[in-house]
């Protein structure tokens, strides 16, 4: 599936967001929000895998370029109630994917929006990265993206010193994981502040969960993973083998098969 369109959409606090869209605009579609330290170029493989449905929307969060500013009231109301007006523009929506950040943003807007299917991977709740917050403020306050980038890998997704030099070595992957880190700090900290309702895609029909097997009850995606399904007592759970948490960049192909076969159900 090829991108037809980018669309811009206008949000609160004077923002906006685009949304890349593949496929026929106007048709039953799934709508896909990106996490942290993504952005919906990122996506642009796992949406061209996908062929369940006729539209895939891939909203490019705020906070990242051509998206407007976060802004100084920026919180995860704030990005809940951006879905909520992409899903109103996208009115025939049949199914939310969210990744990691994004899949708990999907799973609150299904509080708030009735959908048929929500499908969430690896998504996370608060305390997650919680310890990492002091070094990320003071790299933030000192635009040392790379130092923000360094952090993320080791500290949070617990990756070793020669992964994290392995992805230094990519100049051109390194350069987009320095401009992705810009949000990151203040999504992370607005993760960490906002507790979760106890109940959670209240007004979806299904809810599917998806856990790469390298993850599964490994800190910290597979036991946030868990906390975010102690509040989903009715979902589904999938395993994606041989993955972690990266699927998207690793393996978009079977990650867009997995969904085409969720949406069969």
């Amino acid at each position: 599936m090829e991108r037809t369109i980018q669309k811009k959409i206008a949000v609160s606090g004077g923002s906006w967001v685009t949304a890349d869209v593949y496929g026929e605009p106007d048709a039953p579609g799934l709508v896909v929000v990106p996490g942290v330290m993504s952005d919906a170029h990122t996506w642009r493989h796992v949406a061209g895998a996908i062929a369940a449905w006729p539209s895939v929307v891939v909203v490019n969060r705020r906070g990242r370029a051509p998206s407007g500013p976060l802004t100084h009231s920026y919180s995860l109301r704030t990005e809940v109630e951006d879905l909520c007006v992409v899903l109103d523009e996208f009115d025939s929506t049949r199914a939310l994917f969210g990744w990691s950040y994004g899949g708990l943003i999907a799973l609150l807007a299904a509080n708030k929006h009735p959908i048929h299917q929500v499908i969430a991977y690896e998504p996370v709740m608060q305390p997650f990265g919680r310890h990492a917050l002091p070094d990320l403020k003071d790299a933030a306050e000192m635009a040392d993206w790379d130092r923000c980038v360094e952090i993320v890998n080791r500290q949070i997704s617990g990756f070793s010193a020669a992964h994290v030099e392995d992805l230094r070595a990519d100049h051109d992957s390194w350069a987009v994981l320095r401009r992705l880190s810009g949000p990151l700090y203040t999504e992370l900290g607005t993760l960490n502040a906002t507790p979760p309702p106890d109940v959670m895609a209240r007004q979806a029909d299904r809810v599917d969960l998806i856990i790469g097997q390298c993850n599964r009850g490994t800190a910290p995606y597979g036991t946030s993973f868990d906390n975010v399904r102690r509040h989903l007592a009715h979902a589904e759970v999938h395993e994606l083998p041989g993955q972690g948490h990266l699927a998207h960049i690793q393996a978009p192909a079977r990650l867009g098969h997995l969904l085409n076969t969720l949406a069969a159900i």
